[in-house]
């Protein structure tokens, strides 16, 4: 239901306004001087600010820029006796999204709150897709006949209505992300936003921006406002993928919108608050992490009030012939490609493979060989063209020389990353440039052989 607030201080007015708009379906709340309606704009998110303009303590003027500080996307309408061209001129310059003269209709007023209402549907509609770029809502479909995946799937289920906070465990590139995105669109904040980040993903030093904004001056270069993920989210689901690499500093920070919902843009001095759930993802063992004193105790309480473990792919061998299936699927009708199957002993070969990488490795191998294959039948030959080398991944008997020198290769620089991890005391930033290649082309690295912070140590 939409939030309006009324700020008027003739009481007969007020109680008009709160009348009309309540029975148009709308929350209100009301308050008669305009210093007390900043005060309640800090305190909630209201989607409508209508205000008069002559006003004790602070003049509608003043209550606008105030609220537009607090929230730029909130709707603010401006009601005068005294209008003028150029007061309203002033005021749609301050970002007004309406000006209404007294006396006014009811009904008229009524058009310009669903026009209000709409343009901040819209506004924010336009923010997220930015964020999420070609992301899609859908696809939420969770493929599987196994146990372990239904066991996963109902405990899904049973949370998605709730707004408690769910931490998922579990190998990268098994679906934790898919997984979130299923509670999203399951729950009651299914028309919100879904916002996802990748916490190792960014440095350290720009995460905090990310997740919690920034004034413009913040910082050198920062020459306007900039949302954070948090503010986006409003009203829907953030999830934090592997929040088990967020820096001690921020962890205590995220600690305080679990506890608060509320957040401090980066360089700003004002508490925001933000109506979002929180979904987290971690692939590493944050108990263990807790033991090294590298993870919160107290924020791994907060995150894991509702656990749930996304099982390997190697765990629930029984579903890859599916998710095979479903990805030939998928790639032959994005390539405009003919139907194609698996042979029996591409499906063997499937089933024995150790799956390092788990579903996003296998979804990987089944694009490629959709590209390698002219056929109709996808064989062994198109599946082992992608070799991982990890020296524990045997995908066939007597390789040859090509993934012999592959794996060595691969050793010698999962030893290199190891030796200048330990020597940068597990600074990536550092170790990138010690290997001369930059950040991103480190973290694929780290990612492919598995290396994690304990390797550095």
């Amino acid at each position: 239901m939409p939030l309006i607030l009324v700020i008027e201080d003739k009481d007969s007015m007020q109680k008009m306004l709160t009348a009309t708009l309540e029975s148009e379906g709308y929350e209100v709340e009301s308050v008669s001087d305009g210093q007390s309606g900043v005060d309640r704009a800090r305190q909630k998110r209201f989607d409508v600010v209508l205000t008069d303009l002559k006003l004790p303590k602070m003049d509608g003027l003043g209550v606008l820029s105030e609220v537009k500080e607090i929230d730029p996307d909130t709707s603010v309408i401006m009601m005068t006796a005294y209008g003028t061209i150029e007061t309203a001129v002033q005021a749609m310059r301050l970002g007004a999204t309406d000006f209404l003269t007294k006396p006014f209709d009811t009904d008229h007023l009524s058009v310009i709150i669903k026009r209000a209402l709409e343009n901040r549907r819209l506004v924010e509609e336009n923010t997220v897709l930015r964020e999420e770029l070609a992301n899609s809502l859908g696809g939420h479909e969770i493929i599987g006949i196994s146990e372990k995946i239904k066991e996963s799937t109902e405990l899904v289920q049973k949370v998605a209505r709730s707004d408690t906070t769910v931490l998922f465990l579990g190998e990268s590139g098994t679906g934790k992300e898919l997984f979130a995105r299923a509670i999203h669109h399951l729950s009651n904040r299914s028309k919100g936003p879904f916002v996802a980040i990748n916490c190792a993903a960014i440095p350290h030093e720009l995460l905090e921006n990310e997740l919690f904004g920034s004034e413009r001056g913040a910082y050198t270069g920062a020459v306007a406002r900039k949302m954070g993920k948090f503010e986006v989210a409003n009203t829907g689901s953030i999830f934090l993928d592997e929040v088990g690499d967020l820096d001690v500093a921020l962890q205590a920070k995220l600690l305080r919108v679990l506890q608060e919902r509320t957040i401090e843009r980066l360089g700003g001095t004002k508490v925001l608050a933000v109506d979002v759930r929180v979904i987290a993802a971690s692939n590493v063992d944050l108990k263990e992490a807790i033991a090294k004193k590298s993870f919160r105790e107290d924020l791994y309480y907060r995150l894991s009030v509702f656990p749930i473990t996304i099982p390997a792919l190697r765990e629930r061998r029984d579903d890859i012939p599916h998710l095979a299936n479903h990805f030939i699927e998928k790639y032959c009708r994005e390539m405009n490609k003919k139907p194609k199957k698996l042979s029996r002993e591409a499906i063997d070969l499937l089933e024995k493979y150790h799956w390092p990488g788990n579903v996003r490795e296998l979804e990987n191998t089944i694009e490629r060989s959709i590209i390698l294959c002219s056929g109709k039948t996808v064989t062994p030959e198109h599946l082992a063209i992608r070799i991982p080398s990890a020296s524990e991944i045997r995908l066939r008997e007597g390789a040859g020389l090509k993934e012999v020198g592959a794996h060595a290769q691969a050793e010698a620089e999962k030893g290199l990353i190891k030796r200048v991890l330990a020597k940068t005391n597990g600074n990536k930033r550092k170790a990138a440039e010690i290997l001369k290649v930059d950040y991103t082309t480190l973290f694929e690295k780290l990612k492919k052989y598995g290396l994690h912070k304990k390797d550095a140590e």
